[in-house]
């Protein structure tokens, strides 16, 4: 590969995040604030990245392959609850919390996955179902109290920027690992292109099925873990308030959409939770309110939606002004 081919893929792959990091900053001087002014401003703006990067990875895993799952969101819930009940009754260190709700996040996505193949009805009734289930068991190993564990030193020590960016790392590793340089992530991609025929050359569609819910489940038992350890406290959700969870991920999904054309899919989703954590931290910075948060980020994604199904057209017009600019030179 080229020197010039290598600057094209750079450029595609940061030139989203660059942008709006540029946007939103001149949004914050305007206001007369700065994006990154002190070490919790940077704390925020890792864990949102990591929190975002794993949930977009965690519902594209089953997404791409056409299993919409509503769950994800619950397993997060119930496997940060677990975790944080067993880390405080035993007195644990904060990491093994983390190691607790990643094996339990596994588990959870395993029961999914197993159910999705035994009952057979579309997996988004199946996630919906799912979803109320581990709500309700949540509820009731917490008697609906939740969890607070507010005053523990040790299992609220873990945010900052060091761990963020390691969670973010090892993540991103291995699920770089699992799903490009295995047999697992050959079966995985040779189902979405053609899973007929993929079938029929020996490969278990099952099988792979199963998996894909627990890695997504073991990633959201992260995302549980994050947002329990940041807030010492884990509220309750009932009659699907999980679910809120999985729009997170639908701006930087469609983002890492459009720029793993220029790299690795997960690389992609990374740049896309980077994005959307410069939004977010560009609205605490100047205190915007939740309602015109809502929509701004609806207005943006709905923008560039339409820019991704015009986009041969709007390169059309791009070169016809370039032809007609050269023209008249």
């Amino acid at each position: 590969m080229n020197k010039k081919n290598l600057f094209n893929r750079f450029i595609g792959t940061t030139s989203i995040p660059l942008t709006t990091f540029i946007a939103v900053n001149l949004i914050c001087v305007f206001q007369g604030v700065k994006l990154f002014e002190t070490a919790g401003n940077y704390i925020v703006f890792f864990r949102s990245t990591a929190s975002v990067m794993l949930t977009t990875i965690a519902l594209s895993i089953n997404l791409d392959s056409g299993r919409f799952d509503f769950s994800i969101g619950s397993v997060a819930l119930l496997s940060s609850v677990i975790s944080a009940t067993i880390a405080l009754n035993a007195n644990l260190s904060v990491w093994t919390m983390l190691i607790i709700s990643v094996f339990v996040g596994a588990i959870l996505g395993l029961i999914s996955g197993l159910t999705y193949v035994v009952v057979k009805l579309p997996p988004i009734i199946i996630s919906l179902g799912v979803a109320l289930l581990y709500e309700g068991i949540a509820f009731v190993i917490t008697n609906g109290f939740g969890v607070s564990f507010v005053t523990n030193i040790e299992l609220t020590s873990f945010p900052n920027v060091i761990n963020y960016l390691v969670i973010i790392s090892i993540s991103l590793l291995l699920v770089t690992l699992v799903f490009d340089y295995t047999e697992f992530g050959y079966s995985y991609r040779a189902l979405q292109t053609g899973q007929k025929v993929a079938v029929t050359t020996g490969i278990r569609e099952v099988k792979n099925a199963v998996v894909c819910y627990v890695i997504s489940g073991s990633l959201m038992g992260v995302v549980g873990f994050i947002s329990a350890t940041h807030t010492g406290t884990i509220q309750m959700a009932l009659n699907f308030a999980s679910i809120g969870v999985m729009f997170t991920a639908f701006l930087p999904m469609f983002i890492g959409g459009y720029i793993r054309r220029f790299t690795n899919a997960n690389i992609g989703y990374l740049m896309g939770a980077v994005t959307t954590a410069f939004i977010s931290l560009m609205y605490a910075r100047v205190n915007v309110d939740s309602s015109i948060q809502q929509i701004v980020t609806a207005i943006i994604l709905v923008a560039f939606l339409i820019y991704l199904n015009n986009e041969k057209a709007i390169g059309r017009i791009i070169n016809l002004i370039k032809k007609r600019g050269n023209n008249e030179i």
